[in-house]
């Protein structure tokens, strides 16, 4: 017999366990798995509740021109665009992330990949590119929207000297690291290391760049 009632176990449910303590075998092994599912419930509900610790409960604004966390992200190797965090992962516990790119690299874009879990849309502000989905290609130019869902393999190439893009992943992933990483390179890296750096963050490069017909 316990002589103290487990410290997970209200004293209420101790007692009442003591009761039935003359219970078949069977019947002691259920209420016991119940005492335990019970117990373990708070567990489960802090857990759920910590994937939204880091939400933030407050609006905030990101002025024209700036980036969050990260100020401009300026990449390097396939293209030399730069990247501005408008809202972060960080900000919706996981949820979304909004970028504003600015391309700089005319005829260069994205090898053909796969975001297995996040489905992306881009919304043109300037200039105009070539997109690939799936099997389908798209020409967009200011005001255009597309919708890439995860799972499909795609790419874009900017067509237009100078151009600008708002990209929106749902959920965030780790695109953002991706950007990050990317920038912090001392050096242009191989397609060989940028596929490397694609898979650390949970895209699969499948396939070349997209090349503008």
């Amino acid at each position: 017999m316990l002589n103290a009632p487990p410290s997970a176990v209200s004293w209420q449910l101790y007692d009442f366990f003591l009761a039935h303590c003359k219970l078949s075998k069977m019947k002691r092994n259920k209420f016991i798995a119940a005492i335990l599912t019970l117990a373990t419930t708070p567990l489960i509900t802090l857990a759920h509740r910590q994937k939204n610790i880091s939400r933030k409960d407050k609006g905030f604004k990101i002025g024209a021109g700036e980036g969050r966390i990260h100020g401009h992200i300026k990449l390097k190797g396939v293209n030399s665009n730069v990247l501005d965090v408008k809202v972060s992962g960080i900000d919706t516990g996981g949820d979304l992330a909004i970028f504003e790119q600015t391309s700089l690299s005319q005829g260069k874009g994205t090898p053909l990949h796969i975001h297995p879990t996040q489905d992306e849309i881009f919304q043109v502000i300037e200039g105009a590119y070539y997109f690939q989905v799936g099997d389908e290609k798209f020409n967009l130019v200011k005001g255009d929207s597309i919708f890439l869902p995860r799972k499909v393999p795609h790419a874009w190439t900017q067509v237009s000297e100078t151009g600008k893009m708002t990209v929106i992943l749902q959920p965030a992933g780790k695109l953002e690291n991706f950007f990050v990483t990317v920038a912090a390179l001392d050096h242009e890296p191989t397609p060989k290391e940028m596929e490397k750096i694609f898979a650390d963050n949970d895209m699969l490069v499948v396939g070349p760049p997209l090349k503008i017909k």
